[in-house]
């Protein structure tokens, strides 16, 4: 298989488990926006409408091969973003502890797979 295919496809597929995310946040707003107000965000209802409009509009775009730079690094800063003010397992006791060191050791896996996803070039070599 080329490797121009193979680089597409990770890319779909990485940008399209944003673009789910995204809408999950949309179809659940009520929901989260309520999880992230427990947690004490300014504004939970802006911060949820846009970093899942960001997870949509990015994704859709790494995952159809356009500006892939871009979108790639405004989901690696969202990502990051989330890391630092969600996933801070640093702060937590046991159990909850090793479940947010784990989704944020996962979310640094998947900025790793950003940073190649948004590098790859759709020109054959």
């Amino acid at each position: 298989m080329p490797v121009q295919t193979v680089q597409a496809f990770g890319a779909l597929l990485i940008g399209g488990v944003f673009v789910f995310a995204g809408t999950e946040h949309f179809l659940k707003f009520g929901a989260m926006r309520d999880y992230l107000a427990s947690q004490k965000f300014p504004a939970p209802a802006l911060t949820l409408a846009a970093g899942s409009a960001v997870e949509v509009l990015a994704g859709f775009l790494l995952a159809v091969g356009m500006a892939r730079p871009f979108a790639a690094g405004a989901l690696i800063i969202f990502t990051l973003a989330t890391n630092l003010i969600l996933l801070r397992f640093w702060a937590s006791g046991e159990p909850e502890r090793q479940a947010l060191r784990n989704a944020f050791l996962i979310n640094i896996a998947v900025i790793g797979g950003l940073l190649l996803a948004g590098t790859i070039s759709m020109q054959p070599n």
